[in-house]
């Protein structure tokens, strides 16, 4: 969804046209990931990290544009709402020290975009839901005047009704009526990619599905959806309604725009874009001056841009990549943005560690778990973090192994550990980063139980909206200390000042 969108208005023959060449893009994608030389790269990993613009009193801010602007660097993207930026990490070899080099760019981005925001009267929060967002900050208003995003709302629109009931992940299943995408700014992720050899995706993508929920339950960092008490990860619900068709969590909603999966993937990356072609109406059919089948340079791959602007509009948690420099990719879209730069890539390590272990085990992973434990986990995770009982492959596939989060997640590091040094990661690099994940688990502080406990503690003397606004700023004030969120200390319950 990156690509520039030049077109506004849409003709019926547009979308003709445009399947067309999805029918034909898939058929040349069969043919790619097959030829010699492709997805034969180097394994790598990048990111995206989105972000809130806020005020100097926690308050969400509109200067994403200024901001971008003022920063000047191609690597800062705007978001889908004017109080969100999105920061892209080049990619590094899956080797050595990468996630001490994902950290170092992370924080010098996060250093750039500070000053330009500061230029502005504002600063940058890493979270994956701000407390201080009301229902008021979420309406079409307040969507970013990029064409890609209002072209994307127009065609949304168009398929569904509006305004429509989203209903809040929170402790009163509160419903906000939501009348654009613009209810998608509520929600921050940190986004790993992974480069995947086609011959090794079914695994790789098969090991991802079952690895998210562990890494998600100690992971949490949106526990305050508008301001109330709700899930550990509220962005899961709210994303899947923002975009899908139904409720998170809800089998009939497996093949919404946003969803966990409906089953174990048997046919590896083509698969997954095939389904996409087949269960999604055409949202933007732009299309491109080279067809699938254009005559290629040897060692050229095809550009597939159909397809590729047609996959980004599904927003599956895992999600295939094509990239027509010769890779396939694995999009883990779960994880939340923040606390804190050590945070993110300590729980990219475990991701990445313990997906590469399951993947390199010799048995299929659909003959050791039901695929409806490893999507009860992942939604499980997301409601309750920590606290959450996870499935996993025991002796008997009939009846899988019920774990508490902690205890797995403990049991889980050191194969996440075999899995990065087999890939070629430093032994000192993988053990810090996984150090972050056991201390964090440890102390059962994440980062939505530090904001749970921090409103709990500004209430004692402050009222609602006061206390949500000094839970912000003490959240801002330790992120820059860049200390890993199990360090944080619990605001002291003493009286307003």
């Amino acid at each position: 969804m990156g690509k520039e969108i030049k077109q506004s208005e849409f003709e019926e023959s547009d979308y003709s046209i445009f399947r067309e060449r999805l029918t034909d893009c898939l058929t040349a994608l069969e043919k790619v990931v097959d030829s010699p030389g492709f997805g034969r790269c180097e394994t790598t990993v990048g990111a995206e990290l989105e972000m809130f613009l806020m005020t100097d009193d926690g308050r969400p801010t509109a200067l994403n544009e200024q901001v971008r602007r003022t920063v000047a660097d191609d690597r800062v993207a705007l978001e889908v709402d004017q109080f969100n930026l999105e920061v892209n990490l080049r990619p590094v070899p899956l080797r050595g020290r990468p996630f001490t080099a994902m950290r170092s760019e992370t924080e010098e981005l996060l250093s750039a975009v500070a000053a330009a925001a500061g230029a502005h009267g504002a600063a940058p929060v890493m979270i994956g839901t701000l407390p201080t967002l009301t229902r008021s900050d979420l309406g079409r208003p307040f969507l970013t005047a990029d064409r890609r995003f209002r072209v994307l709302d127009h065609t949304l629109t168009r398929l569904r009704a509006t305004p429509y009931a989203l209903v809040l992940p929170d402790d009163e299943h509160s419903t906000l009526i939501a009348d654009s995408i613009a209810v998608q700014g509520a929600n921050c992720s940190w986004q790993v990619h992974l480069l995947v050899r086609p011959d090794e995706f079914t695994r790789v993508y098969n090991a991802a599905q079952l690895a998210i929920a562990p890494v998600l339950a100690a992971a949490g960092n949106s526990s305050l959806p508008m301001g109330r008490g709700g899930w550990q990860e509220a962005r899961i619900p709210m994303y899947e309604q923002g975009f899908g068709e139904s409720g998170a969590g809800d089998p009939a909603g497996s093949r919404g725009r946003v969803a966990f999966g409906d089953g174990w993937l048997k046919g590896g990356a083509v698969q997954l874009f095939a389904d996409a072609v087949h269960r999604h109406e055409v949202l933007l059919p732009v299309l491109s001056e080279q067809h699938p089948a254009h005559p290629l340079a040897p060692g050229e791959f095809p550009r597939l841009d159909e397809l590729s602007l047609h996959q980004g509009t599904v927003w599956t948690w895992n999600r295939p990549v094509y990239d027509p420099s010769g890779h396939l990719r694995v999009e883990f879209r779960a994880l939340p943005s923040g606390p804190t730069p050590a945070d993110m890539t300590a729980n990219s390590a475990f991701l990445l560690g313990l997906t590469l272990h399951l993947a390199a085990r010799p048995e299929d992973l659909d003959a050791a778990l039901p695929f409806e434990a490893v999507r009860e986990n992942f939604y499980r995770a997301a409601r309750l973090g920590l606290g959450a009982q996870l499935h996993w492959p025991g002796e008997s596939r009939a009846s899988p192994e019920q774990s508490p989060a902690p205890d797995l997640i403990r049991a889980l590091l050191p194969a996440a550990l075999d899995g990065l040094v087999s890939a070629g990661v430093d032994v000192a690099e993988a053990e810090e980063s996984l150090g972050v994940i056991e201390d964090r688990v440890s102390t059962g502080q994440t980062g939505a139980v530090w904001q749970r406990r921090a409103l709990n503690a500004y209430e004692r003397h402050d009222d609602h909206e006061s206390a949500l606004r000094r839970l912000v700023l003490a959240y801002s004030e330790l992120s820059v200390t860049r200390r890993p969120v199990h360090t944080w200390p619990v605001p002291a319950r003493e009286k307003n000042r």
